[in-house]
């Protein structure tokens, strides 16, 4: 049998940077089997990790020299294997992160499963994907929308629900830094539980973007170095914040640790301060008292909880207002790394 689908992919070399993406002529999709779905994807949002795989900054693993990149899609789909029995053909579906992580927590296994490496990713017209790697999109989201959820929103809800005994509740308090996916998505989901949002940004207009949405505290960490001691005083006790969501890394730790409440949670999400030499020790650890957890994007199950929350909710992912058609998706790349944007950035596929 002969697949009637055919579609064009960008390739990425690793640490050539962005420049060097390249777009394939259209090229046959195999008849899908077992339980594959092929999805034609409308739709493809960029992380901060597939600037640091382009550029040669991430951090997390040896890469491939070259493989389709992104994570984040959505689409339609148009052929099912003969054992599909959880989607139809005309399904509307986003990709799951890992393509092999259900529920729980992650293992040295499931980590292996991600889109846009090891697995080849979704900046291309057509993908072939094994069901348990996809989650229907609520109605009431577009593809464009849908296509944002599954690494940053995802990041997000795993470090305010992913401990269980310490999940976000009404009257607590989260303190998130910057304005990139992961922190919209989390201070989205903590201001609809009800609780206080103390963010860190780097200008007035950002700041006050932010009170826009319904933050209650904003603080500029380029004029206040020890925002990290401002944030803590900001909570309404005085104790300190519940939950930190940390993007930087090693140059903002320090500073998260100050804010952070005994016993509370500093999810380690990202590293976009770059590596360096730690600023942190076993003293300073021993007195914030408090649990440090890297998390790494999250479970397929977490990606539905979070579309139902969002659908309970009526929540809307922020979306910068500039798409990028596919053809230019070059320029997508350009713009997440110039930090000139807000909300996040998506390539239109179809």
């Amino acid at each position: 049998m002969t697949s009637p689908f055919t579609g064009a992919q960008w390739t990425l070399k690793s640490g050539k940077g962005f420049d060097h993406i390249t777009l394939s002529q259209p090229l046959p999709i195999p008849p899908p089997q077992g339980t594959q779905c092929i999805v034609h994807l409308s739709a493809a949002s960029l992380n901060y990790r597939d600037i640091a795989m382009s550029t040669g900054k991430y951090l997390a693993g040896t890469l491939s020299p070259s493989f389709i990149p992104c994570s984040d899609g959505a689409g339609t789909i148009v052929a099912t294997g003969p054992s599909v029995s959880q989607f139809n053909v005309g399904d509307r579906v986003a990709t799951a992160f890992f393509q092999d992580f259900e529920s729980g927590y992650i293992t040295p296994e499931a980590r292996k499963t991600s889109l846009g490496h090891p697995l080849d990713g979704v900046l291309r017209e057509y993908g072939t994907f094994e069901e348990r790697g996809l989650v229907k999109l609520p109605d009431y989201l577009s593809t464009v929308e849908g296509a944002t959820l599954p690494c940053a929103a995802v990041t997000a809800w795993n470090s305010l629900f992913g401990i269980k005994s310490r999940g976000i509740e009404k009257g607590q308090t989260v303190l998130t830094q910057g304005t990139g996916g992961v922190a919209l998505f989390a201070l989205q989901i903590a201001l609809a539980k009800g609780a206080t949002v103390i963010a860190t940004t780097s200008s007035d207009e950002k700041a006050k973007r932010l009170r826009d949405l319904g933050v209650q505290h904003t603080i500029n960490y380029k004029s206040d170095v020890t925002w990290g001691e401002t944030a803590r005083k900001l909570s309404p006790d005085g104790q300190g914040v519940h939950h930190v969501i940390e993007v930087a890394g090693d140059t903002s730790l320090a500073q998260s640790l100050k804010a952070v409440r005994v016993e509370g949670v500093v999810s380690v999400v990202g590293f976009l301060g770059g590596g360096g030499a730690p600023q942190v020790g076993t003293a300073e650890l021993m007195r914030a008292a408090c649990i440090i957890r890297a998390t790494h994007v999250g479970s397929r199950e977490q990606l539905g909880e979070v579309m139902q929350f969002f659908e309970q909710h009526k929540i809307r992912p922020l979306v910068h207002n500039e798409f990028f058609d596919f053809e230019y998706a070059v320029d997508a790349f350009r713009c997440l790394q110039s930090q000139n944007f807000w909300g996040k950035v998506v390539v239109k596929i179809s």
